[in-house]
């Protein structure tokens, strides 16, 4: 029984690979699509809008996002710890967001992209590498989330914001972000750390496969997005 539970993990982490592999080769259309300038609308009807824009950017549109949310989750599967990294993420982000789109600061899409990359490989590798989650890792997070703010600023000032409501739509395009994590780190959950997150195997057939497929395909976005 025990053999055919580690056979069916197996299975599930190569399907789950061709699977982000297909992906990757959607990924130009998919991540930061341009929507388009939207026309002036009421509040309530431009938080609704901004609401599911911000969580269309993580689901399905930002799977260089969803990646490294995923790898933040991997290596320790439990709620409560990726829960604090998200939690140091989604401050960090919502910090340079709204700076971003206050003009106060002007980050070159030609350099956040490929640190973006950057830091979807390190936390991959960091989880092939080390066998338990360390505390410097909620620091770690807490920079890289900085970088994915500025990329998060970059494709809402691609869609522009309605002026007579600049602040609500800012603010409900955040917390569909935070809205798309959480599906993301609750779909893993169930899928994944309710059935093998306590299982002895865990690690070496779960999060090191997974974990190399993202570092590759976060190596091949840090160079198209460098080169190309």
């Amino acid at each position: 029984m025990d053999q055919y539970i580690k056979s069916s993990v197996l299975h599930y982490s190569r399907v789950t690979g061709i699977l982000l592999l297909l992906l990757l080769i959607s990924q130009p259309l998919w991540a930061h699509v341009v929507v388009g300038e939207l026309e002036k609308m009421s509040g309530a009807s431009a938080a609704w809008v901004y609401l599911k824009l911000g969580y269309r950017h993580i689901l399905p549109l930002g799977f260089d996002h969803i990646l490294f949310i995923l790898s933040l989750f991997l290596l320790s599967p439990k709620l409560k710890p990726v829960l604090f990294q998200a939690t140091a993420f989604t401050i960090a982000h919502s910090v340079t967001l709204g700076l971003a789109m206050y003009h106060v600061i002007t980050p070159p899409a030609r350099i956040v992209e490929p640190v973006i990359a950057l830091s979807i490989m390190y936390v991959a590798l960091e989880n092939i590498f080390s066998p338990k989650l360390k505390t410097s890792r909620i620091g770690v997070v807490f920079l890289f989330g900085l970088v994915h703010g500025m990329g998060f600023a970059g494709a809402l000032g691609q869609l522009g914001l309605p002026k007579n409501s600049y602040l609500i739509s800012l603010i409900m395009f955040n917390v569909g972000v935070e809205l798309g994590q959480l599906t993301v780190i609750i779909t893993a959950y169930f899928l994944l750390a309710r059935w093998f997150g306590d299982k002895p195997y865990y690690r070496k057939r779960v999060v090191i496969p997974l974990s190399v497929i993202i570092a590759l395909i976060a190596c091949y976005w840090t160079i198209q997005r460098l080169f190309f």
